[in-house]
């Protein structure tokens, strides 16, 4: 079966990987409706049982959704996947800084983190320029934004407000934008295979937040960071992280990667995925919020679904650029 599917164009096999993502949605879009079904029948069904319930249900939606516009960005090549990814960017930093309050001096500073190095840091994806895309961010804009700021000579809590906007623009736009720079790395012997390595990474992340989701909910016991994340356990990590690198593993057939290598990036991805979940909640508690939106019904915002990718995607990328290309 594995040479069978190696041996199929990139076209084919990534139909293969959204049939077989389709299928699984669909199973969970079964096991929702049959666990919905019985809890009607009930007489006094417990109302946690009705809310874990109907989270699973809108939560699986939300997923035909989310994967329905993946394949038609998908579909839309280079400039489709750019174009999304851009968007994502647009509407996570959007609800970071919903989040985190600013004051009129920070307007033109937010003004050109939205209007202008969000389009510049994906053109550069799309024209395949590296090296600028690299530092546009973490050199050049850190050091712009600030002094765009003070020009406007508001100095109260002017530290803070400075880091806050630049943690938002390197979480929303320059961390998230390494996803879709995985299309400009050349390979050996796997041209036109980067939708594939894309479409890879974005599986392992997010099937990681589900399945340590359902581990956690089924065997959870021992709290991770109770404070921080209350949902997070280390069963959940356990089960769900081993389960995701064993379908990493099974995955290497569309990656550059041996079934070895690819258990091993699918590790650091999950690693990544669950350090960022963390550290994003920690930034959502210290504001006193509970979710950074509620843009994706069932997941909160874009941000929510993000976090684990943001803190992923920097290191996945520069990991395959180091070890798998000329």
């Amino acid at each position: 079966m594995a040479n069978y599917l190696l041996n199929l164009d990139p076209n084919h096999q990534f139909y293969c990987l959204v049939g077989g993502v389709a299928i699984l949605l669909l199973i969970a879009s079964s096991i929702g409706w049959v666990l919905k079904s019985r809890l009607n029948q009930q007489p006094n069904p417990s109302e946690k049982s009705r809310k874990t319930i109907d989270n699973l249900v809108v939560r699986v939606n939300a997923w035909w959704v989310m994967l329905a516009v993946l394949v038609v960005a998908f579909l839309g090549g280079t400039l489709g996947t750019v174009v999304l990814f851009g968007a994502i960017s647009y509407f996570a930093l959007r609800e970071f800084i919903t989040l985190t309050p600013t004051r009129t001096g920070d307007h033109r500073t937010l003004s050109l983190a939205f209007f202008l190095l969000i389009p510049l840091q994906y053109y550069l994806i799309y024209i395949e320029w590296y090296a600028l895309f690299t530092i546009l961010i973490p050199v050049y804009a850190f050091l712009l934004m600030p002094c765009i700021s003070v020009l406007a000579q508001d100095t109260e809590h002017f530290l803070e407000r400075a880091a806050k906007i630049q943690w938002g623009v390197m979480i929303a736009i320059y961390c998230i934008s390494h996803a879709p720079a995985l299309l400009l790395l050349k390979i050996p012997n796997y041209d036109e295979h980067n939708t594939l390595l894309l479409f890879y990474f974005l599986l392992i992340v997010q099937l990681s937040d589900v399945l340590q989701y359902v581990f956690g909910n089924l065997f959870g016991k021992t709290k991770v960071a109770p404070i921080v994340s209350p949902n997070k356990t280390l069963e959940g990590l356990i089960g769900g992280g081993l389960s995701a690198v064993c379908v990493g593993a099974l995955l290497w057939w569309i990656t550059p990667f041996t079934p070895l290598q690819s258990a091993g990036m699918a590790a650091v991805i999950v690693i990544m995925g669950f350090l960022g979940g963390l550290v994003m909640s920690a930034i959502k508690r210290s504001l006193g919020a509970k979710d950074w939106g509620n843009m994706i019904e069932g997941h909160g915002g874009m941000l929510d679904r993000m976090d684990s990718v943001s803190f992923a995607a920097p290191i996945f990328f520069h990991l395959v650029r180091y070890f798998f290309t000329a």
